[in-house]
C-alpha cells in the first residue's frame, strides 16, 4: 500500500484522516505546519499529500508553489480547505495539485479521492529545475531578478560566461508553465516549420553557442527569422565571447544579433558562502530525478565545498556534486568524499585548501579547521565520546558544548551503545 503524508494544523482532522487511511492499509505520516511537512517530505518520499490550505506558519497554496518550483513534486498532492473556494481549487490544480477535498471530508469521497490520487503517480512528471529552487541564495535571486527583467522586453536572449546544466537552469526559469521546450543542440536535423509551429508560444534553447556547428547554426538563423510568427523566445548560452565566435567563423551579423541583450552569469569566485546552499538544493534536485541515490551533505563537506576554488566555476560545481552523490558510500557525504573528488588533502599545509584558510577572517578560518578537525576525529573514532576527549584533550562537557557550537550531529554515542 501507499505512504501517505497528511498536513492540517488540526490535530482532531489528522487522526481521523490518519485512522481512516490506516485502515484501508495505507503507512501514515503526520505534519502539523509545513515545516514538519517539508522534513517528512524530504525524509520519507510520500506517495501521496493531503495539503490544507489554512496553516500558520505557510499556506498551503505557497508550499504547493515551492515544492513545483523546487522540482518537489514528484507525487500526487491532494488540497484541503473547509473555506473552499472555485478559485482556490483552480489555482491549486493550475500549480500542480491532483484534486481538492472540502471539508468536512466524507468517507466515500475521501477513499475514491485517495484512490484516483495514487493512479495518478505513475504519470507524474518531474519538473526541471529553476532557479526559484534557490530564493535563500541572494546570489541566485538577484540573477534570476535580471533574468526576468531582461526577458521581458526581448525576444532573444544571451548568456554569456556559461553553457550546460546551469544555463539550463536559467533558460527553465523564464519558461512558463506547461509550455513548450525546444533545445536545438540536441537537434541533428534541419530545423522545420513544423517543429517551430509545434513549439509555438514556448522556448527555443541553445546550450552553448560555441559548440554548435554548421547545421545548428543554420537552424539558428531559420529559427530567429520566424520567433515573432510563432510568440517564441530565444534563450542561447555561450562559454565564448561575441568577439572569438566571430573570430572562430561565426557570421558577426548571427552573432550581433544573439548578442543585443545578454545576461553574464555571475561567477562563484568572491561568492563561497552560497555555495553550500546551492550544493544542497543542486543534490536534492539530483536525487528527485532519481539521477543519483539519496544523499545529503555533512557540515564538514559543505565548509570543504566552500572553501574551494571553483576555477572551472558552474560546470565544476555541477559535475563534483553529482560525482559526490554516485561515489559517497553512505548516504552522508563527508568531507573525505569531498577531498577525493576534488583531489585536495585537507592535512597537507601547501595545499589550496589550507591556503584558503589564510584569506578569511581569523574567526571564519578557526571554525572552519574546528569542524574539518572533529569531523575527521569523530569519524576515526566512530563517535567514541570517552576516546575523543582523550584523542583531543578537552573535558568532555567542553567537548560536547563545542561540537553543538559547530553544528555536528554526535547522534547516540557510542560508548553509551550496548
Amino acid at each position: 500500500m501507499a505512504q501517505i503524508l497528511i498536513v492540517d494544523d488540526e490535530v482532531g482532522i489528522r487522526e481521523l484522516l490518519s485512522e481512516i487511511l490506516a485502515d484501508e492499509g495505507h503507512s501514515i505520516w503526520l505534519a502539523e505546519n509545513a515545516a514538519t511537512a517539508r522534513r517528512l517530505r524530504a525524509d520519507k518520499r510520500p506517495d501521496l499529500v493531503l495539503l490544507d490550505i489554512w496553516m500558520p506558519d505557510t499556506d498551503g497554496i505557497s508550499l504547493l508553489k515551492e515544492w513545483s518550483a523546487n522540482g518537489q513534486l514528484t507525487m500526487p498532492v491532494v488540497m484541503m480547505s473547509g473555506h473552499g473556494t472555485i478559485d482556490s481549487a483552480v489555482e491549486a490544480t493550475r500549480i500542480g495539485a491532483t484534486d481538492f477535498l472540502e471539508k468536512p471530508i466524507a468517507l466515500q469521497k475521501l477513499l475514491a479521492t485517495v484512490k484516483k490520487a495514487l493512479k495518478h503517480e505513475a504519470v507524474l512528471q518531474k519538473k526541471p529545475l529553476t532557479l526559484d529552487a534557490f530564493a535563500r541564495s541572494p546570489l541566485l535571486k538577484d540573477l534570476k531578478r535580471r533574468l526576468e527583467q531582461a526577458a521581458a522586453k526581448t525576444s532573444v536572449l544571451l548568456l554569456k560566461s556559461t553553457s550546460g546544466g546551469i544555463a539550463e537552469i536559467c533558460a527553465r526559469t523564464l519558461q512558463s508553465h506547461r509550455t513548450p521546450w525546444l533545445d536545438l543542440s540536441n537537434l541533428s536535423s534541419p530545423l522545420t516549420q513544423e517543429m517551430l509551429h509545434n513549439s509555438s508560444g514556448g522556448i527555443v534553447f541553445v546550450a552553448d553557442l560555441a559548440q554548435s556547428g554548421k547545421l545548428q547554426q543554420m537552424n539558428l538563423v531559420f529559427a530567429l527569422e520566424r520567433l515573432e510568427r510563432h510568440s517564441l523566445q530565444m534563450i542561447a548560452a555561450s562559454s565564448r565571447s561575441p568577439t572569438a565566435l566571430i573570430e572562430s567563423g561565426w557570421d558577426p551579423v548571427l552573432v550581433n544579433r544573439l548578442a543585443e541583450v545578454w545576461v553574464t552569469l555571475p561567477q562563484l569566485s568572491g561568492h563561497a558562502d552560497d555555495v553550500p546552499e546551492i550544493a544542497t538544493m543542486l543534490l536534492a534536485h539530483l536525487a528527485e530525478r532519481g539521477e543519483v541515490p539519496l544523499r545529503h551533505l555533512s557540515s564538514g563537506a559543505l565548509n570543504l565545498l566552500r572553501l574551494h576554488r571553483w576555477q572551472g566555476e558552474w560546470a565544476e560545481l555541477l559535475s563534483v556534486v553529482k560525482n559526490l552523490a554516485l561515489s559517497a558510500l553512505e548516504e552522508e557525504i563527508t568531507s573525505e568524499d569531498v577531498q577525493r573528488v576534488l583531489h585536495r588533502e585537507a592535512d597537507d599545509a601547501g595545499s589550496p585548501l589550507a591556503a584558503t584558510f589564510f584569506e578569511q577572517p581569523l574567526r571564519d578560518a578557526r571554525e572552519g579547521f574546528e569542524r574539518l578537525y572533529f569531523e575527521y576525529h569523530l569519524r576515526s573514532e566512530r563517535g567514541n565520546m570517552t576516546r575523543l576527549a582523550e584523542k583531543t584533550g578537552l573535558e568532555r562537557t567542553h567537548l560536547y558544548r563545542k561540537l553543538r557550537q559547530l553544528g555536528l550531529n554526535i547522534g547516540r554515542r557510542s560508548d553509551e551503545r550496548d
